[in-house]
């Protein structure tokens, strides 16, 4: 099993449906680490296009993996190596082929607000669980634009919770996501 995480910041969309570029958070990179170092990711891509995101994103990661940060907190250190920036999800698809042999079956994430039908956990299990490699691709802001969600292979079913309120963060919706497709695996 060879999975990767992107979290995509372009194209996504803000509140009123325009694509832009969301920034790159904090929080985003520690959590989304701990979660890929958790369930077994291979690399975690954060992709955004603006050098000075990339420069942020790069900052903090040499804190954690080489600085300061890398002695006061070895676990930490473990999790934020994984990051790799890249400015375009196709920069990330490209490694993940020079590393795997293979350009890697894509399976985007949407909180459902429209377009394509998404796919079962079920199926999504057996995609991940193959011996091909998989990016699982999360969005920022209010999520990917429906033009690179039609390039994906696969649409992922959206979570729902139990109310009508269907707003999660990237990072709770990481985990759940992560959790959902992996800990069947292991169960098995």
């Amino acid at each position: 099993m060879s999975f990767y995480i992107g979290l995509l910041h372009y194209p996504v969309y803000n509140r009123k449906g325009e694509i832009i570029v969301s920034a790159i958070t904090n929080l985003d990179l520690h959590d989304l680490a701990r979660l890929g170092k958790t369930y077994g990711a291979k690399k975690f891509y954060v992709i955004n296009p603006l050098t000075d995101q990339q420069d942020l994103a790069k900052s903090i990661c040499l804190h954690w993996v080489s600085g300061h940060g890398a002695a006061y907190n070895k676990d930490r250190r473990e999790a934020m190596s994984l990051i790799s920036i890249a400015s375009t999800l196709e920069e990330s698809l490209k490694e993940i082929q020079e590393i795997e042999g293979e350009v890697p079956t894509i399976i985007a994430t949407d909180a459902g607000k429209g377009g394509r039908q998404g796919v079962t956990y079920t199926l999504a299990r057996e995609i991940v669980a193959s011996n091909r490699a998989v990016m699982i691709l999360f969005g920022t802001a209010w999520g990917i634009a429906k033009e690179l969600i039609r390039k994906a292979d696969y649409l992922l079913e959206p979570i729902f919770g139990v109310s009508y309120y269907n707003h999660l963060s990237v990072r709770t919706a990481a985990a759940i996501t992560l959790d959902r497709l992996f800990s069947k695996i292991a169960e098995q």
